[in-house]
């Protein structure tokens, strides 16, 4: 395959899903800010408002998902990019969806029994609303390429794939390695990262990208004063990295205005 072939279904894949989660989260989060109040029928209405929506999404990422795919090992191998026709469950993290969408309300009340402001408790309710469609999302797309490549024996290895010019920092760095495909997993909630399948039979050694790697601990270091190739301190899912400059083109710096302490990740 070549990389102008593999660019473009890319960049197909990245323009089509990125719209498909920007929808999305326009739209629950909509509903959830329309809401007259938050009490436990009001959680009621909006699951069954939002949920065929949500649902319907995650059918959409799934098939997407596998055309993609499919279109890329297809091309890779020389063979007809067939699409497998991948199953995706309606309680994607093995909990009923009724339930996983009635957390912001229960986020929501917890916070007001802490003794927080109304407008601060439904703030972290949107939060929480927000990281959890996305992180559904990403647990489809984790799903449909887990059947996609599971049983396809050509396929041994893949590469995370960053989407946009902004990520964390942990996101950066696993982009620049391989992993082994039984190893499918989001690194952290709300990670929109993709894959790129990679031949059984072409192992190119665990870094892909090490001027990238480099470039990514080289703006940690300079943006915190700190570094860890471990990841741990400082916390490299806090940190976001800006890839691209609108002026001078390609860089790796701190986005300083965007960062946050662990206390503002949603679902902690």
């Amino acid at each position: 395959m070549s990389e102008a072939t593999q660019a473009a279904l890319d960049a197909r894949y990245t323009s089509v899903t990125v719209a498909l989660r920007q929808r999305l989260l326009g739209f629950v989060l909509q509903a959830f800010s329309g809401l007259s109040s938050y009490r436990d029928e009001d959680a009621t209405a909006f699951v069954e408002q939002i949920l065929p929506v949500v649902l319907g999404a995650q059918q959409q990422m799934g098939a997407l998902t596998d055309a993609y795919l499919s279109s890329m090992v297809g091309d890779m191998f020389g063979g007809a990019a067939a699409t497998l026709g991948v199953q995706i469950p309606g309680a994607i993290r093995g909990v009923p969806p009724e339930e996983v969408y009635r957390r912001p309300f229960v986020t929501i009340w917890s916070a007001l029994a802490e003794g927080k402001s109304m407008t601060d408790a439904v703030r972290q309710g949107q939060n929480r609303l927000t990281s959890i469609t996305g992180t559904d999302l990403q647990l489809v797309r984790t799903e449909a390429t887990r059947q996609v490549l599971g049983g396809d024996d050509r396929v041994k290895f893949y590469r995370r794939v960053l989407r946009g010019s902004y990520n964390c920092a942990l996101c950066v760095i696993a982009s620049t390695q391989r992993y082994h495909k039984e190893k499918l997993m989001p690194i952290h909630p709300g990670c929109d990262c993709g894959t790129r399948p990679l031949p059984a039979d072409q192992d190119p050694g665990q870094v892909l990208d090490p001027e990238l790697l480099e470039a990514a601990h080289d703006a940690v270091q300079a943006g915190t004063g700190k570094v860890d190739r471990g990841g741990r301190l400082p916390d490299y899912r806090d940190i976001i990295i800006d890839r691209q400059h609108g002026e001078l083109g390609p860089i790796m710096a701190i986005r300083r205005q965007d960062f946050t302490g662990p206390k503002d990740i949603p679902g902690r």
